[in-house]
């Protein structure tokens, strides 16, 4: 299994997979990389501006479509325009560099889309404002349905990611097959807390993980004793360092293992691995609030979870990709060697044999996928059949 490699650079291949894997259709996805196949060729971040120009095109004809729809009352064919277009606008707004003309106006159009998705729809999803100390962290809530009260899954970003993507996961989708509600959040650093609130990263994740909880515990379908937590890529160290701080968490889960992220960045400023998105540094200054490069290293230096580990004692489940070009798998050994008080720790490195090798599974999110909602359907007391 490999990455659907289209452009000379790893970067606008990895934001392609990400959209084939969140429900982008291979016909728009050609139709939109062809004109900029050679503006690939000058490097990751000199032709993003073309990159919105076409994604960004295409998401606006799938609105027009999704209006004719609508018009002629064809509700449930509107919202599966409107989530391409969604998904095509977020690609294009995430390619961008801060501050990059027309970026404000691309997400605003994307998150509009969205919801009028999930309205005309009639979608499992509600979109919810956790209270923090300071501002509040938006997110999607998934209910499990029927009688409840049901366990729960908080799901946060990782670096570059927002809480629509960890919705087209489909991971919410199969934890409620399996009894099991979700909130994906857009924490401190990503998607809406970010962009509208100026809200930085905050490496002590527990402290916003904390009032997810709390906001939890108020609602009658969940199950208070049942709230497990998990991240995809930063999110590999945002939910262990929540899971070890917050008590309540009753289970937890890496979506890739990022056990010492701190240590990634000195790797990256000598260009060892690759990077997520395009203006990589202008992009992690912006998230975690930082002036420059000296403020930013400062501020990252707390994003190491060793010694931290040996706090988690509730089931923990470790996932990693055995090629993955971003995150080493190291990383996942030392997170998992260092569960040495979880009750059920696990380790799950995913090889060519079935295939999500690449970094959180981009070449294949579907085993990663199934193996989290069993994981939690097994940990907090869901069905997996």
């Amino acid at each position: 299994m490999a990455l659907f490699e289209y452009f000379p650079n790893y970067i606008w291949n990895l934001s392609v997979a990400i959209a084939m894997e969140s429900g982008g259709r291979i016909g728009e996805i050609v139709d939109m990389c062809q004109p900029i196949r050679d503006a690939a060729r000058d490097g990751a971040d000199a032709g993003t501006p073309e990159f919105m120009k076409q994604w960004a095109a295409m998401g606006n004809k799938l609105l027009e479509l999704a209006d004719e729809d609508e018009a002629q009352g064809r509700n449930f064919s509107a919202s599966n325009k409107l989530e391409r277009a969604a998904l095509y606008l977020f690609t294009a707004e995430r390619m961008q560099g801060h501050g990059h003309p027309g970026r404000t106006e691309t997400y605003a159009k994307a998150r509009a889309a969205f919801d009028r998705s999930t309205l005309l729809g009639k979608l499992n999803r509600e979109r919810v404002e956790v209270p923090l100390q300071h501002g509040t962290m938006p997110a999607l809530f998934t209910s499990a349905g029927g009688e409840g009260p049901n366990p729960v899954v908080v799901f946060c970003n990782g670096l570059d990611s927002c809480k629509e993507l960890l919705y087209w996961t489909k991971l919410p989708h199969e934890l409620e097959r399996r009894g099991i509600s979700t909130l994906c959040v857009d924490q401190p650093g990503s998607g809406e807390a970010l962009r509208l609130q100026g809200l930085p990263v905050d490496p002590h994740s527990e402290s916003w993980a904390s009032k997810a909880v709390d906001w939890l515990e108020q609602q009658p379908q969940v199950d208070p004793k049942r709230i497990g937590m998990t991240g995809i890529s930063l999110g590999g160290h945002f939910a262990p360092r929540a899971v070890a701080y917050e008590p309540r968490f009753a289970s937890g889960a890496v979506w890739g293992a990022n056990h010492n992220w701190r240590e990634v960045q000195d790797k990256r400023m000598e260009r060892e691995g690759e990077n997520p998105v395009p203006h990589y540094w202008a992009h992690v200054h912006w998230a975690f609030g930082a002036k420059d490069q000296d403020d930013f290293l400062q501020k990252s230096n707390e994003m190491n979870l060793n010694g931290h580990m040996d706090r988690i004692r509730v089931p923990f489940l470790v996932t990693h990709g055995a090629s993955d070009r971003q995150i080493s798998p190291k990383y996942a050994d030392d997170l998992y060697d260092q569960l040495v008080n979880s009750p059920r720790r696990e380790k799950v490195i995913f090889t060519a044999r079935e295939g999500g090798v690449e970094h959180v599974g981009a070449d294949n999110m579907s085993y990663g996928l199934d193996l989290l909602s069993d994981w939690f359907a097994e940990t907090l007391g869901g069905h997996a059949a």
